[in-house]
């Protein structure tokens, strides 16, 4: 088995190769989706996110009220820190069930956004790191998510600098190309970590 590590800065189009990869085989565990999962209505999760920070998080169906629990962490470190401590170790411990339950020689990418920010580069066999430059973020972000110049600015301000980034990748993929050019990138990236994958496991 192959860990790999998949990150990229917002905007810069890591979905997109994480779906590239998954139509060439490859198994994802994509940290985002699991950390919505750890906290969805009736699990423990979010009886702990709860407990911590009032019924005030909760809106009307039962379900977590993101944007309202955003609004109390992201002004204060520590309730962050707090948020962290209660979801990072369930979304830990579903990613491992997630991994085991792969077959022996799968190559298995961890789409992680914040693996630079929380140093997890060591975790991996490799880390892939999808890069383009700040012009082309700030376009996406406007052009195809909506968001404000400001507010996207402010996102990607809050992110890693593309340096730190860049500095623990052992592959990149460039994402200021067509898309013609990136899927071409993506299969020979694939083409080495199946190579990869079948000497880990020899």
């Amino acid at each position: 088995m192959l860990k790999v590590g998949l990150t990229g800065g917002i905007g810069a189009g890591k979905s997109e190769v994480s779906r590239l990869l998954v139509e060439q085989g490859a198994v994802l565990i994509d940290a985002d989706r699991i950390a919505r999962e750890v906290v969805a209505p009736g699990t423990a999760g979010l009886a702990a996110v709860v407990d911590a920070f009032g019924e005030g998080v909760l809106a009307e169906d039962g379900s977590l009220d993101r944007p309202q629990l955003g609004s109390i962490v992201f002004a204060d470190a520590e309730k962050l820190a707090v948020l962290n401590s209660i979801v990072h170790p369930l979304v830990g411990a579903r990613s491992h069930e997630l991994e085991e339950a792969a077959a022996e020689d799968s190559v298995v990418v961890h789409d992680v956004p914040l693996l630079a920010e929380n140093g997890l580069a060591p975790l991996y066999d490799l880390v892939i790191v999808v890069d383009a430059s700040p012009e082309t973020q700030l376009d996406r972000l406007v052009r195809l998510r909506g968001m404000t110049e400001e507010d996207a600015r402010a996102r990607m301000a809050a992110q890693a600098t593309r340096e730190k980034r860049l500095e623990i990748a052992d592959v990149v993929i460039d994402n200021d190309v067509p898309l013609e050019a990136l899927q071409r990138r993506v299969r020979d990236v694939w083409a080495d970590l199946v190579r990869r994958a079948r000497g880990a496991s020899e």
